[in-house]
């Protein structure tokens, strides 16, 4: 015979800690978001992208992916494209 109280004690706990896990899961998948706009917030912080490479390669690179170039700040084009290809 199985014992209804635990039972019931067993599959709640359970339910709780799916749902912390994915409540946990949910906060982590927001943090790359932040992180991908600290990382492009000034050309210094995100320099391995934006100032290392030269620009007509960039550029060309950005056209290829379909990201519209003309008169946007290089920053702002390398953040789509990163952000296209999958980020971190």
């Amino acid at each position: 015979m199985v014992d209804e109280a635990k039972r019931g004690f067993f599959k709640s706990l359970f339910r709780e800690v799916v749902q912390n896990a994915t409540t946990a899961f949910k906060a982590e998948e927001a943090k790359p978001a932040e992180d991908v706009d600290r990382f492009f917030e000034s050309y210094e912080s995100s320099y391995a992208l934006t100032l290392c490479y030269p620009d007509d390669i960039l550029l060309e690179t950005a056209r290829l992916e379909g990201i519209a170039c003309e008169g946007r700040e290089k920053i702002d084009i390398v953040k789509e494209l990163f952000q296209k290809k999958g980020g971190f």
